[in-house]
């Protein structure tokens, strides 16, 4: 079945469905409503949405089908007339599986129960009769408080039933590499190991390549000769100079519909690392918008990934492991450390691997993350769209945009939270990321490049009179 290009409205009353389905019978359409949940069915289009309020079909509901334009529009009634109902253009929330309900209730009953009969007494006490001389002494060890020799036991070695190792997002995704050493993946930190590479060893091999990616010259040459990033200094993501929340293209409604259609259920502690890599993915969206102004180059891909730990190495974040308990189910608190911690991370990137090498250009980047998540989910799936648009593009990177970035763009629109995300732009705007966390002597080298420009220039001087 096709699942056909639609679009959602509403009016104090109804909900208003427009569903693009040409060349069909409007006799056989078959529309079913079941509290919150709407199929509609008119061959060979196919389509479920589920609302987050009730709808009921009565005398005041219509289908009309415009066979000129190919349009069918189903209007239901809300059940609580005023109602609104919220997130009617995130198209993959509707088009997500209605949530089980949690079973609460015991799942096992005790029939019956009876004492044990008098022969099953003396069959018991047969065989405690015939307990081992090893097992007398423990008993009698037991009786009269003997301290028998005791030793703390060794921890058991982690238990692989598998070779295969998990990535991407909740590490659901593996074999995607498996041909790696045939293709020309320059983003791959891992190498050939990739599909068997564990996590520790992951992060290991990430940061022994960014010190040997890190190179100063590069970075005090930057520092020197910063005329055009200075120029990319003042420039201003067009999404982020526009009022109100995004309205999405037809292009961009299509893509989401493209999207998979899956239902995710992660734990506290998952729901809070994935905001984590969310601030990641997009601090590299950032760095590619601003340095090609939002016009995306051959590079582009390349760059995205390549500032990405968990594309790279697949090394997603937590990179602070707090010492507290594990979170309740529903907190969202976050540290600044792991905040910074993450931020880190992308600044490390930035001044080891693109074009531009410039800790000043980082801190943008790190401010337009901070807009981009105080204007919300929307704002922040608009981004992602964008990334995974060049991504998609690509012959060899695409396969980022299928084991994270799909993955994101349902789960930002089903589970993420506005609320959370302004929390976290509050965060990272007035966070002060000194240059000393990077791990690299960058204010060393920038106070000689300043010393040599300053001596250069008292020659000129000198030479002038």
């Amino acid at each position: 079945m096709i699942t056909p290009r639609f679009s959602c409205s509403q009016s104090t009353e109804s909900v208003m469905v427009s569903i693009y389905c040409p060349s069909v019978r409007a006799s056989d359409v078959e529309i079913n409503v079941d509290e919150t949940l709407v199929t509609v069915h008119i061959n060979p289009y196919f389509l479920r949405l589920n609302f987050a309020h009730r709808l009921v079909e009565d005398d005041e509901s219509s289908a009309q089908y415009d066979p000129g334009t190919g349009y069918l529009i189903v209007t239901l009634t809300k059940e609580v007339k005023g109602q609104e109902f919220p997130d009617l253009d995130l198209l993959a929330k509707l088009l997500a599986p209605r949530q089980s309900e949690p079973v609460s209730a015991p799942t096992i009953e005790v029939i019956e129960t009876s004492d044990a009969p008098e022969e099953d007494t003396e069959e018991l006490i047969r065989r405690t009769n015939g307990l081992t001389l090893e097992q007398e002494e423990i008993l009698q060890a037991a009786e009269n408080d003997w301290q028998l020799p005791q030793a703390v036991p060794e921890p058991l070695p982690p238990l692989h039933l598998t070779t295969t190792k998990f990535y991407g997002f909740l590490d659901m995704h593996s074999g995607y590499f498996t041909h790696v050493s045939h293709t020309e993946n320059e983003v791959n930190e891992l190498g050939t190991d990739v599909e068997s590479c564990p996590v520790e060893e992951r992060r290991t091999r990430r940061l022994k390549y960014e010190e040997e990616k890190w190179d100063a010259e590069y970075y005090m040459a930057d520092f020197a000769d910063d005329e055009h990033i200075q120029e990319l200094l003042v420039w201003q993501h067009p999404y982020l100079t526009q009022d109100g929340d995004p309205v999405y293209t037809e292009a961009e409604n299509m893509i989401m519909l493209r999207l998979p259609r899956k239902e995710y259920m992660p734990t506290a502690d998952q729901q809070h690392n994935l905001y984590l890599t969310l601030i990641s993915v997009l601090f590299s969206y950032a760095y590619d918008a601003r340095t090609t102004l939002h016009d995306p180059t051959s590079e582009s891909a390349w760059t995205i990934c390549s500032l990405t730990p968990a594309f790279s190495a697949l090394d997603a974040p937590p990179y602070w492991q707090a010492q507290d308990q594990p979170l309740s189910s529903g907190e969202a608190v976050f540290s600044t450390e792991e905040i910074l911690s993450t931020l880190v991370q992308s600044y490390r990137r930035v001044l080891a691997f693109p074009l531009y090498r410039s800790f000043v250009l980082a801190d943008s980047c790190r401010m337009d993350v901070a807009k981009v998540l105080s204007r919300g989910k929307r704002m922040a799936l608009r981004c992602l769209l964008d990334l995974k648009k060049i991504l998609d593009h690509h012959d060899i990177y695409y396969v980022y945009s299928k084991i994270w970035v799909d993955d994101l763009c349902v789960w930002i629109q089903t589970l993420g939270s506005d609320e959370i995300l302004k929390g976290l732009a509050k965060t990272i705007e007035a966070l002060r990321l000194p240059k000393s966390a990077v791990g690299w002597d960058l204010e060393e080298l920038e106070a000689v490049v300043l010393q040599t420009a300053e001596r250069d220039s008292d020659s000129d001087d000198d030479t002038g009179e």
